[in-house]
Protein backbone atom coordinates (compact mmCIF):
# COMPACT_ATOMS: atom_id res chain seq x y z
CA UNK A 1 0.00 0.00 0.00
CA UNK A 2 2.85 2.80 0.60
CA UNK A 3 3.88 1.69 -2.95
CA UNK A 4 0.81 2.44 -4.66
CA UNK A 5 0.28 5.79 -2.13
CA UNK A 6 3.89 6.68 -3.26
CA UNK A 7 2.85 6.58 -7.11
CA UNK A 8 -0.25 7.74 -6.62
CA UNK A 9 -0.32 11.53 -8.61
CA UNK A 10 -2.14 14.10 -6.66
CA UNK A 11 -4.29 16.28 -8.44
CA UNK A 12 -3.45 18.99 -6.54
CA UNK A 13 -1.36 20.87 -3.80
CA UNK A 14 -3.62 19.32 -0.84
CA UNK A 15 -3.09 15.98 -1.88
CA UNK A 16 0.54 16.69 -2.39
CA UNK A 17 1.75 17.14 0.43
CA UNK A 18 -0.79 15.01 2.48
CA UNK A 19 1.02 12.80 0.18
CA UNK A 20 4.32 13.41 1.34
CA UNK A 21 3.20 13.55 5.01
CA UNK A 22 1.44 9.90 4.62
CA UNK A 23 4.74 8.68 3.43
CA UNK A 24 6.98 9.84 6.37
CA UNK A 25 4.35 9.12 8.99
CA UNK A 26 3.84 5.46 7.39
CA UNK A 27 7.82 4.46 6.63
CA UNK A 28 8.42 5.39 10.80
CA UNK A 29 5.08 4.01 12.21
CA UNK A 30 4.45 0.11 12.09
CA UNK A 31 1.50 0.24 13.55
CA UNK A 32 -0.28 2.90 11.58
CA UNK A 33 -2.54 0.57 10.01
CA UNK A 34 -4.23 0.21 13.12
CA UNK A 35 -6.07 2.75 15.94
CA UNK A 36 -3.87 1.30 18.50
CA UNK A 37 -1.91 4.59 17.23
CA UNK A 38 -3.50 7.28 19.27
CA UNK A 39 -1.48 10.01 16.97
CA UNK A 40 -2.05 9.02 13.13
CA UNK A 41 -3.68 5.66 11.43
CA UNK A 42 -5.13 4.58 8.27
CA UNK A 43 -8.32 5.18 7.23
CA UNK A 44 -10.37 4.09 3.22
CA UNK A 45 -13.22 5.90 2.53
CA UNK A 46 -15.36 6.01 -0.88
CA UNK A 47 -17.31 8.56 -3.21
CA UNK A 48 -20.35 6.33 -4.20
CA UNK A 49 -21.76 7.03 -7.35
CA UNK A 50 -24.76 5.61 -9.30
CA UNK A 51 -24.07 4.32 -12.33
CA UNK A 52 -25.28 7.62 -14.46
CA UNK A 53 -22.75 9.40 -12.62
CA UNK A 54 -24.97 11.56 -11.26
CA UNK A 55 -25.48 11.18 -7.91
CA UNK A 56 -23.58 10.04 -4.44
CA UNK A 57 -24.63 8.47 -1.62
CA UNK A 58 -23.80 9.94 1.81
CA UNK A 59 -24.59 8.76 5.00
CA UNK A 60 -25.67 11.34 8.12
CA UNK A 61 -22.31 10.62 10.48
CA UNK A 62 -23.25 10.95 14.20
CA UNK A 63 -19.85 11.53 15.36
CA UNK A 64 -19.52 14.63 12.66
CA UNK A 65 -23.15 15.20 12.69
CA UNK A 66 -23.13 15.92 9.15
CA UNK A 67 -23.78 14.54 6.10
CA UNK A 68 -20.44 12.49 4.71
CA UNK A 69 -18.97 10.30 2.18
CA UNK A 70 -18.79 5.94 3.98
CA UNK A 71 -15.14 4.63 5.04
CA UNK A 72 -13.76 4.08 8.31
CA UNK A 73 -10.87 2.59 10.34
CA UNK A 74 -8.13 -0.10 8.23
CA UNK A 75 -7.98 -2.49 11.92
CA UNK A 76 -4.74 -3.62 10.40
CA UNK A 77 -6.21 -4.44 6.99
CA UNK A 78 -3.75 -3.39 4.16
CA UNK A 79 -6.30 -3.47 1.03
CA UNK A 80 -7.73 -0.40 1.38
CA UNK A 81 -9.92 -0.84 -1.67
CA UNK A 82 -11.63 -4.17 0.83
CA UNK A 83 -11.64 -1.85 3.73
CA UNK A 84 -13.89 1.09 1.42
CA UNK A 85 -16.29 -1.56 0.20
CA UNK A 86 -16.64 -3.29 3.61
CA UNK A 87 -17.28 -0.12 5.50
CA UNK A 88 -19.72 1.00 2.49
CA UNK A 89 -22.01 -1.82 2.68
CA UNK A 90 -22.25 -2.22 6.24
CA UNK A 91 -22.55 1.86 6.83
CA UNK A 92 -25.60 2.25 3.74
CA UNK A 93 -26.86 -1.58 3.79
CA UNK A 94 -26.28 -1.32 -0.30
CA UNK A 95 -25.64 -4.97 -1.16
CA UNK A 96 -24.61 -3.95 -5.19
CA UNK A 97 -21.78 -1.82 -5.25
CA UNK A 98 -18.07 -2.39 -7.13
CA UNK A 99 -14.62 -0.14 -7.77
CA UNK A 100 -15.08 1.79 -10.12
CA UNK A 101 -11.65 1.27 -10.67
CA UNK A 102 -9.15 -0.19 -8.11
CA UNK A 103 -6.75 2.85 -8.35
CA UNK A 104 -6.87 5.69 -5.65
CA UNK A 105 -9.49 8.28 -6.08
CA UNK A 106 -8.00 10.39 -3.61
CA UNK A 107 -5.90 11.35 -0.66
CA UNK A 108 -6.41 13.50 2.61
CA UNK A 109 -5.02 13.64 6.06
CA UNK A 110 -8.17 14.27 7.95
CA UNK A 111 -8.30 15.54 11.65
CA UNK A 112 -10.42 14.33 14.06
CA UNK A 113 -11.33 15.65 17.64
CA UNK A 114 -11.51 14.31 20.78
CA UNK A 115 -15.10 11.90 21.60
CA UNK A 116 -16.55 9.51 23.51
CA UNK A 117 -16.82 6.54 21.54
CA UNK A 118 -18.45 3.59 23.68
CA UNK A 119 -18.13 5.49 26.57
CA UNK A 120 -14.37 5.81 26.30
CA UNK A 121 -12.83 9.01 25.26
CA UNK A 122 -10.58 9.10 22.46
CA UNK A 123 -8.03 11.46 21.66
CA UNK A 124 -7.86 14.29 19.23
CA UNK A 125 -5.78 12.41 16.40
CA UNK A 126 -5.44 11.89 12.34
CA UNK A 127 -6.69 10.07 10.06
CA UNK A 128 -4.59 9.21 6.68
CA UNK A 129 -7.20 8.05 4.39
CA UNK A 130 -7.38 6.88 1.07
CA UNK A 131 -10.15 7.24 -0.69
CA UNK A 132 -11.51 4.93 -3.90
CA UNK A 133 -14.76 5.94 -6.58
CA UNK A 134 -17.30 3.09 -6.12
CA UNK A 135 -20.24 2.36 -7.60
CA UNK A 136 -23.65 1.23 -6.19
CA UNK A 137 -26.99 -0.09 -7.79
CA UNK A 138 -29.63 2.43 -6.73
CA UNK A 139 -32.53 0.14 -6.62
CA UNK A 140 -30.28 -1.56 -3.43
CA UNK A 141 -32.80 -1.10 -0.46
CA UNK A 142 -30.62 1.43 2.15
CA UNK A 143 -30.50 0.52 5.90
CA UNK A 144 -29.09 3.27 8.74
CA UNK A 145 -26.52 1.57 10.77
CA UNK A 146 -27.23 2.55 14.19
CA UNK A 147 -23.84 2.72 15.43
CA UNK A 148 -22.58 5.19 13.39
CA UNK A 149 -25.17 6.84 11.33
CA UNK A 150 -28.82 8.11 11.49
CA UNK A 151 -29.97 8.33 7.77
CA UNK A 152 -28.37 7.09 4.57
CA UNK A 153 -29.54 9.10 1.21
CA UNK A 154 -28.94 9.73 -2.05
CA UNK A 155 -27.68 13.74 -3.14
CA UNK A 156 -27.11 15.00 -6.77
CA UNK A 157 -23.89 15.93 -7.19
CA UNK A 158 -25.42 19.69 -6.55
CA UNK A 159 -27.03 18.77 -3.31
CA UNK A 160 -23.99 17.08 -2.22
CA UNK A 161 -22.08 20.04 -2.22
CA UNK A 162 -24.96 21.54 0.26
CA UNK A 163 -25.98 18.95 2.40
CA UNK A 164 -22.45 18.65 4.86
CA UNK A 165 -21.85 20.94 7.16
CA UNK A 166 -18.43 20.67 7.50
CA UNK A 167 -16.67 23.78 5.97
CA UNK A 168 -13.32 21.91 5.63
CA UNK A 169 -14.51 18.80 4.07
CA UNK A 170 -16.90 20.44 1.86
CA UNK A 171 -14.25 23.28 0.44
CA UNK A 172 -11.42 20.21 0.35
CA UNK A 173 -12.57 16.84 0.11
CA UNK A 174 -16.32 16.90 -1.61
CA UNK A 175 -16.00 19.94 -4.51
CA UNK A 176 -12.56 17.70 -5.48
CA UNK A 177 -14.44 14.49 -5.74
CA UNK A 178 -17.31 16.02 -8.04
CA UNK A 179 -14.73 17.82 -9.60
CA UNK A 180 -12.34 14.60 -10.45
CA UNK A 181 -15.99 12.55 -10.95
CA UNK A 182 -17.13 15.56 -13.79
CA UNK A 183 -13.47 14.98 -15.30
CA UNK A 184 -13.96 11.53 -16.00
CA UNK A 185 -17.56 11.80 -17.63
Amino acid sequence: MIETIRQYKPCCEQEARDRTLMLDYLSHHENAFSRENPIAHVTASAWVTNAKRDKVLMIYHKLYDSWAWTGGHADGERDLLSVALRECREETGIIHVRPVTGEIFSLEVLTVDGHEKRGVYVPSHLHLNVSYLLEADERDALCVCEAENSGVRWFSLEEALTAPNEPWMLARVYRKLNAKLAAMT
